[in-house]
């Protein structure tokens, strides 16, 4: 996705977008920016997030979802009529996380299309973007070593 070229809504031109399921990265920082109730999952490793994270979002490490589906049905109480958004490294964990939290009753829960990845590339380039390996995180373009 490094050298994608977006289109007016900030996705590649081959992303195949879900709407039902997904908001653009684009559409999500707009809707932050703009102050609504929003509540970002992020379901990354703590590596990932200790490198770039969305000011704002929770994590809830994807491997911990379960576990802790109570704590985010109590955010949610908390906060009525919230957007409940997901987000990962590139779209995949996020969108298995809105579906589990779905299936836990949180409804239209979405999910963040291309991850933190497309948020860099196409919403806030001040969020670094990374490479991994297991929990090993490095600045994308360089040398793991």
């Amino acid at each position: 996705m490094a050298d994608a070229h977006l289109n007016d809504r900030g996705l590649p031109g081959s992303y195949h977008f879900k709407p039902d399921w997904e908001v653009t990265p684009r559409e999500a920082k707009a809707m932050l920016d703009e102050g609504a109730n929003v509540l970002v999952i992020d379901v990354r490793l703590k590596p990932e997030w200790d490198f770039a994270h969305i000011k704002g979002s929770v994590l809830v490490p994807l491997d911990e979802l379960e576990t802790r589906a109570g704590e985010i049905q109590s955010m949610v109480e908390e906060n009525p009529g919230c957007t409940v958004l997901t987000l990962c490294h590139h779209g995949v964990r996020s969108l298995k996380a809105a579906a589990f939290l779905r299936e836990q009753g949180i409804s239209g829960v979405k999910s963040i299309a291309g991850g933190i990845e497309l948020w860099s590339l196409g919403a806030d380039s001040s969020v670094k973007r990374y490479e991994r390996q297991g929990a090993k995180v490095w600045a994308a373009g360089t040398n793991p070593s």
